[in-house]
């Protein structure tokens, strides 16, 4: 169970006020009200069961677990989220669980919710394979759920119909693998994401203008044991793979090419799947077995196409610094400072600053009741 009390010295979108994204921030002066918002939220807390053993002499495992985070049509609400709903049996997983194209152990040591934007995270429907894992390496390969974020950026100007009614078609599933190597002194992680990302167009004749580009990603991580420290590093680069980072960003754009004809200037219209660049560097301190810190800084960049809007993202920076104290083994107290910036595709930019304090008492079903005694 976790409740955080957040002061924000500025103001985000309402909707996503109990964490910190880059992307709500506004860039527009006033665009959700007046600065300084006071916030107590439990959406943190989780709760799940999981299940492990042996069945035919290959080890199983079964996870299910939520939070109370709403997003989507929830998305501002205090509302069950599930996070994990898989079966393990041997190499093989299926289920809803991290997407392999992201690396957990990069992810620091925070009480902010929502966490780096320069980050791959994603938990994805999904069916793995564990080809390889011994002597400190691990293989998988995975088919994950497709999804897409298409941005119509300036097709209204040609077409106000086809920009209110295009929308992603999600042929093929997305193909995704990863190498580890782990050990005592830390690990190294390389993961690639190849996709087909779609799109048609809804009450069109034969759903035109439709089409795809294919999406690829790759994802470089890794973690290094020296001392009281282990500094935490990522970077990931591709095209039309927003969808799997923490924040910010779309998959698929509309670019232009202008020519002059007999007419006068002919501006064609194609689909672009979006670069993008992710980098995270945080670094978490032991100084003690009681006390922690982590300290570092995020960020995720597109490469806008020539026909979005001025007003869609292109970058979001975020950083933070605490300090978190555990008196008791499941309990655990903490203090951090946060802030974020969003740069739209014209240069505008808006800041958020922000200090959280957080409590959380975790529990099992083993020790829950030795509170009570």
């Amino acid at each position: 169970m976790q409740l955080d009390a957040i002061q924000d010295f500025n103001r985000v979108d309402p909707d996503w006020e109990a964490s910190l994204r880059a992307s709500k921030i506004p860039t527009e002066e006033g665009a959700f009200g007046s600065d300084g918002q006071s916030i107590f939220s439990v959406r943190q807390t989780r709760l799940g069961v999981k299940a492990s053993g042996t069945l035919h002499d290959k080890p199983y495992e079964a996870k299910f677990e939520f939070d109370l985070f709403g997003t989507g049509d929830e998305a501002g609400q205090t509302h069950m989220r599930i996070r994990h709903m898989y079966a393990k049996w041997g190499p093989i997983l299926a289920g809803q669980t991290n997407t392999l194209f992201m690396d957990v152990d990069i992810a620091p040591n925070s009480i902010e919710y929502w966490g780096p934007p320069g980050m791959a995270w994603l938990r994805n429907p999904q069916l793995r394979w564990t080809f390889l894992d011994r002597n400190g390496w691990q293989a998988a390969i995975a088919i994950e759920h497709p999804a897409d974020d298409i941005d119509p950026g300036n097709l209204r100007l040609i077409d106000e119909s086809i920009a209110d009614n295009i929308q992603s078609d999600e042929e093929l599933p997305d193909l995704t693998a990863a190498l580890g190597y782990y050990g005592n002194w830390g690990h190294v992680r390389l993961a690639g994401l190849l996709r087909k990302i779609g799109y048609d167009t809804r009450l069109s004749d034969g759903n035109e203008p439709e089409g795809s580009q294919t999406g690829w990603g790759v994802d470089l991580t890794g973690s290094f044991k020296l001392g009281l420290a282990t500094p935490k590093l990522g970077v990931v680069y591709g095209r039309g793979i927003a969808t799997y980072m923490n924040d910010g960003g779309m998959d698929l754009a509309p670019s232009v090419e202008v020519t002059v004809g007999p007419g006068g200037f002919i501006i064609d219209p194609e689909a672009e799947a979006v670069k993008l660049l992710g980098v995270s560097a945080f670094v978490d301190f032991q100084w003690a077995k009681k006390w922690s810190s982590t300290i570092g800084y995020s960020f995720t960049k597109v490469w806008n196409t020539n026909f979005q809007d001025a007003s869609a993202f292109h970058k979001g920076e975020y950083a933070l610094a605490n300090l978190l104290w555990y008196p008791a083994d499941p309990v655990m107290a903490g203090l951090e400072l946060q802030w974020g910036q969003r740069t739209d595709n014209d240069g505008d930019k808006g800041d958020d600053l922000r200090l959280q304090a957080s409590f959380k008492w975790s529990f099992t079903s083993n020790n829950i009741w030795s509170w009570f005694e």
